[in-house]
């Protein structure tokens, strides 16, 4: 990057001034940040940021390249806001101060690429190939399923799980043909126009199936879709995690004679609240052993990859997942289990730093092979 220095407009962040004044530096957010955890760095910290962003906000201080670097070393996991006795928007004053940085031209290289992919191609990987699943897909019926950049181009194998799991239930389903959801987008700070064009296109799409019911595999699409959409567009149809459905129809498992640990995505848990029902699945499969981390629930700590962190610190990324498999493997876990194909990704990556050896897998992955 250019090294430059600017005082800059910030218009997103004058909503929030109440959140930033709330803050009464005691720290604890500190204490639950993944990054901090591994940088020891108050800027880069939960209040580091709230400071960075007043400073920019009231034209105390120019942003530069070590601003942009402080601000985007952020997982936007929310563990800072559950730990806040202050209750904080932390992420909202994240985000908001992201848009004004872009909207004043600055943002990393590597985000800038995702950007540009997910505008060109609509993904952001920047995929243009067709990609077709094992599933003789409808014109129309009352279930959708989205199935989500990750699992659609990266890890396949995820949502052929899903679909193979749907059609067991006997689901009468149609495959979503989607575009990326906006969420890597919206992380990143790029403008609501942009994301709200991606929106529309999928709600478009969703409509012309006739769905009544979208279920998604990616806990961060489903994030998007109960928390994001309804502020710039009408939802008429049910959103539901797969998860979520498999709990509710508490199908038979076969036997799994395994030592097993879950963990929730940020997106599933302190976002939605979605702790039990994976945990239930789990608890009915015969002879395994659902075992938790000392962080889990509420409490999880984040895999690391959100909000544009993986793009543009990888190594950072990758340290704190590899520090949630040592979590995992404290507590002498065979089965590293999640709900979120981006989850799945990042701790991937964590288990091969830590040259472990526990498995890690989508959860409906292990239900398709019990069902």
């Amino acid at each position: 990057m250019a090294e430059k220095q600017k005082i800059i407009e910030t218009k997103h962040t004058w909503n929030l001034e109440k959140e930033m004044m709330t803050c009464t530096y005691c720290g604890f957010c500190k204490a639950v940040c993944p990054v901090f955890d591994i940088s020891n760095w108050e800027g880069v910290g939960p209040r580091g940021k709230i400071i960075l962003a007043y400073g920019l906000r009231e034209k105390e201080i120019p942003a530069d390249d070590s601003v942009l670097e402080r601000i985007y070393q952020c997982t936007t996991c929310k563990n800072c806001e559950r730990r806040c006795p202050s209750d904080i928007r932390v992420v909202d004053i994240v985000e908001s101060i992201r848009k004004d940085l872009v909207s004043n031209g600055f943002i990393y290289p590597a985000h800038k690429q995702v950007v540009d992919r997910v505008i060109a191609t609509g993904n952001p990987y920047g995929e243009t190939r067709k990609v077709t699943f094992k599933h003789e897909n409808k014109p129309k019926a009352k279930v959708g399923y989205f199935v989500g950049c990750t699992a659609r181009y990266r890890l396949p194998h995820i949502a052929n799980a899903t679909i193979s799991v749907l059609e067991k239930l006997g689901e009468d389903f149609t495959i979503i043909d989607e575009v990326c959801c906006g969420s890597t987008i919206q992380r990143i700070g790029w403008s609501d126009d942009e994301v709200k064009k991606l929106m529309e296109r999928n709600i478009r799409k969703i409509k012309e199936k006739g769905v009544e019911k979208v279920v998604f595999t990616c806990a961060g699409c489903y994030k998007m879709f109960k928390k994001s959409y309804p502020k710039f567009t009408e939802i008429d149809f049910e959103c539901k995690h797969i998860v979520e459905e498999i709990a509710e129809r508490s199908p038979k498992l076969k036997p799994l004679k395994k030592r097993i640990t879950f963990h929730d995505p940020c997106h599933m848990g302190r976002y939605l609240q979605v702790y039990e029902q994976p945990r239930k699945i789990i608890k009915s499969i015969p002879e395994a052993e659902l075992v938790e981390m000392e962080l889990n629930r509420s409490t999880a700590q984040c895999c690391g990859g959100g909000g544009g962190i993986r793009a543009a610190f990888p190594e950072c990324a990758k340290e704190i997942a590899a520090r949630r498999i040592d979590q995992a493997e404290a507590v002498k876990a065979q089965l590293l289990l999640t709900s979120c194909p981006f989850c799945v990704t990042n701790l991937s990556n964590g288990k091969s730093k830590r040259k472990s050896e526990i498995e890690v897998k989508d959860l409906i992955e292990v239900i398709d092979q019990l069902i």
